[in-house]
């Protein structure tokens, strides 16, 4: 019993080594990584993943409104800026009118992919 439970606590050891050395976080990355960057940040494969989807998706819904802006007469795209992160998408900048702005933030709210719109819009 002793020979096994000797036996599993190395397996354990060098299987948690090995999962360190897999992630760079030896002592000496994360010196260097503290010296460089003064933090120390590791992702799962998946969340990596999942970030330059939300990333692709959050593009793909700025540039649908900016091209509802440019299709609609009464909108400016130039005075109108869009960004989008985790599909919350803010409007800045100017519109001609409280309608405008009105019909600015229901083009942005009706894009796929869009969960909540904010809009600092003043009135031009």
């Amino acid at each position: 019993a002793r020979d096994r439970i000797v036996s599993d606590a190395e397996y354990a050891e060098r299987a948690t080594q090995s999962k360190l050395d897999a992630l760079g976080l030896t002592p000496d990355n994360i010196r260097d990584e503290l010296a460089h960057t003064g933090t120390v940040i590791r992702r799962k494969g998946n969340a990596v993943g999942a970030a330059l989807s939300d990333v692709a998706a959050d593009t793909r819904i700025t540039a649908d409104i900016k091209a509802k802006f440019v299709a609609d007469p009464d909108l400016s795209a130039v005075a109108i800026s869009v960004s989008t992160t985790g599909g919350c998408v803010t409007l800045a900048g100017s519109a001609s009118s409280p309608g405008d702005i009105s019909k600015a933030m229901t083009l942005a709210y009706d894009t796929p992919g869009v969960t909540q719109v904010i809009s600092t819009l003043q009135v031009k």
